[in-house]
């Protein structure tokens, strides 16, 4: 199908889906995700995503093969997030407000699907299952675009899960992959007025920027996660060790992994050496990858590294790289991440409760963590089954997307004969 015909398609969906109540939207669900647990249609998947995997090998990086890599384990895992998606309360019809006035009219805030919703994303095939099945739940068809590295294993998924949509009686356009992946599809499904009701970019710096400077539809700015730790002088070195280790190393391919380490000047001297160590020798010593170090001077004057570049406290790696810098309190470390944040996650390491308070205060991103790991930024963290990306903006959504952010809401009047 042309990206025109899916969008025709799709719009004709959504009503079907918005007027299908909650065990019809839950039956499709229950449905994709048995349908990705049969034998058949599993290997169908893992059969595209070696394809896939294939046609990538020398083109992207490591760590970006391991975004785009599907096996049996990660496939239950995506099953796992749809049951647990259908689970969920319903998020249509939900009465947000109600008001009694004056004169007798009863005046309800109503929750309502948005209608199409447009998700641009690129290497990462079980977006193709978690984006499906929020936007199925919430009342909504939605169309799917992902990055030419992973169409064959996104188009295998979305032939999956359109069984569970069949089964229920429910159209199978509701969910569509764009076939074509050049960019003149994403600039289409950017201006596609009067068929995409929300458009959600899931993706690096350039596709959300691009989608910024080129949308003519509602837009939400999602993914791109500068993420720093600041370990303050009160902090409990065991313990930060293992959480920077796991926020920068755990996966380091995705938005939530620490980018920048923050380290007050008083402890520098005793951690950062303990830090080199651990994320160096120790590693390899395990069979692990190494992390990177890119010191600030003050850093590198006290552990071996590589001088950080200009743009290193800008950058997001994705990759086993972290920027080191010393400061000389938490008022410092606030304000470095206040010029350099993406508004994604930070996180303070601490014993002071009233440094743990004044960051939460201060730093403006979109989770703010103390004592703990920014890995934990997830829709399934949350509670939420899964999530249609990270919001790092402000109107409307913030955080991890849910079933909550992908409706819309409309007044529903009830009277009995009055007039103005």
């Amino acid at each position: 199908m042309t990206t025109q015909e899916i969008l025709e398609a799709a719009r004709s969906a959504k009503s079907a889906l918005a007027l299908a109540d909650n065990t019809a939207r839950n039956a499709a669900l229950l449905g994709m995700a048995d349908a990705l647990c049969s034998a058949d249609d599993q290997a169908a998947i893992l059969a595209a995503n070696a394809e896939d995997m294939a046609a990538a090998k020398g083109h992207i990086s490591d760590v970006m093969l391991d975004r785009l890599a599907l096996t049996a384990p990660r496939i239950e895992a995506m099953a796992q997030g749809i049951r647990e998606v259908a689970a969920l309360p319903d998020p249509v019809g939900r009465v947000l407000n109600r008001v009694e006035r004056p004169n007798g009219l009863v005046i309800e805030k109503t929750a309502v699907p948005m209608g199409v919703i447009a998700i641009i994303y690129e290497s990462r095939p079980n977006v193709t299952s978690d984006a499906t099945a929020l936007a199925i739940k919430s009342g909504n068809a939605c169309i799917l675009r992902c990055g030419k590295e992973a169409w064959r294993s996104a188009n295998a998924i979305v032939t999956v899960l359109r069984q569970g949509l069949k089964k229920a009686g429910l159209p199978e356009t509701a969910v569509c992959l764009i076939e074509d992946t050049t960019h003149a599809s994403a600039n289409a499904l950017m201006t596609a007025v009067g068929y995409v009701d929300l458009l959600i970019p899931r993706g690096g710096a350039g596709l959300i920027r691009a989608c910024v400077q080129n949308a003519k539809v509602p837009c939400i700015q999602t993914g791109t996660g500068i993420c720093h730790v600041y370990v303050d002088d009160t902090a409990d070195l065991d313990k930060a060790l293992d959480i920077i280790e796991n926020a920068k190393a755990s996966r380091p391919s995705v938005c939530n992994a620490e980018e920048v380490c923050l380290v007050h000047s008083s402890i520098a001297g005793q951690f950062l050496p303990r830090l080199a160590q651990r994320l160096g020798p120790d590693r390899i010593a395990k069979g692990l990858h190494p992390v990177e170090l890119r010191l600030d001077k003050r850093a590198a004057s006290i552990i071996s590294g590589t001088p950080a570049g200009e743009k290193d406290f800008d950058t997001e790696f994705l990759d086993y790289i972290l920027a080191v810098k010393v400061v000389d309190s938490v008022e410092e470390a606030i304000g470095h991440i206040a010029e350099h944040s993406t508004g994604h996650s930070e996180a303070i390491l601490t014993q002071t409760q009233a440094h743990a308070d004044l960051f939460t205060a201060a730093v403006d991103s979109a989770a703010v963590y103390v004592n703990c790991s920014t890995r934990f930024t997830d829709g399934g963290e949350f509670g939420l089954g899964c999530e249609m990306g990270i919001s790092t903006q402000k109107l409307h959504a913030r955080g991890p997307m849910g079933l909550a952010e992908l409706c819309s809401y409309k007044y529903i009047i009830h009277g009995n004969g009055q007039i103005r």
